[in-house]
């Protein structure tokens, strides 16, 4: 909680017919990833579907939006991310969007699925911030970009067995890493990994 522009980053599971019920946000992106099952949503934009995992959803809340996840299942559990970035822009006009992630685009790399640039192959959002995923073969390494000029890099390991800086970092570990060169990570064993780079005063232009 806190990390720069990273208000938070919710790792939830819903109980089979459970959910959160209709509750407000504002001035707020809000980046949902299903990680298995899927999440029924509704909101007071009018949208209400479903968002299975393998689809990620972005909301820039701005002025003010109502929302609720459940989950529809009756035997499944629904496991799922939720993370709030703080806009860098206030009082915009609320938005949805959702996407299909293409697996190939992740295989052994980090592929962006967050970005502050509109693409095909992106949501974007309210924020110069990035998230990226990679699903990673094991005995590999990989480098992620330098933590410099006011951005930083969250690594959160979705599952897997890392070395990092010394350290193994395990299944929902995480690691802030701010003002430090290019840095290259062990795959341990196979791992599915999440980098968001997010700048670290939320409210730069930059």
């Amino acid at each position: 909680m806190g990390f720069g522009a990273l208000r938070v980053l919710n790792d939830d599971i819903v109980a089979p017919g459970a959910g959160f019920n209709t509750h407000p946000h504002d001035n707020m992106e809000i980046i949902s990833i299903p990680l298995e099952g899927s999440l029924e949503h509704r909101d007071s934009m009018g949208n209400h579907g479903l968002i299975p995992s393998g689809e990620i959803q972005a909301m820039s809340a701005g002025t003010g939006i109502f929302h609720s996840e459940y989950n529809q299942s009756g035997s499944s559990l629904v496991k799922f991310l939720q993370i709030w970035i703080v806009p860098n822009k206030r009082n915009v006009s609320p938005r949805y969007a959702q996407m299909k992630i293409n697996p190939e685009r992740h295989k052994n790399q980090f592929g962006v699925i967050i970005s502050p640039v509109p693409s095909e192959e992106t949501i974007w959002i309210h924020q110069n911030a990035t998230l990226s995923l990679g699903n990673f073969e094991a005995d590999k390494n990989v480098s992620i970009p330098e933590a410099k000029n006011g951005i930083g890099n969250f690594l959160f390991v979705l599952k897997g067995k890392i070395n990092l800086f010394g350290s193994t970092l395990h299944d929902r570990d995480a690691i802030g890493i701010t003002d430090s060169p290019i840095t290259e990570v062990s795959l341990m064993e196979q791992s599915q990994l999440l980098l968001l780079q997010v700048p670290l005063n939320p409210y730069s232009k930059n």
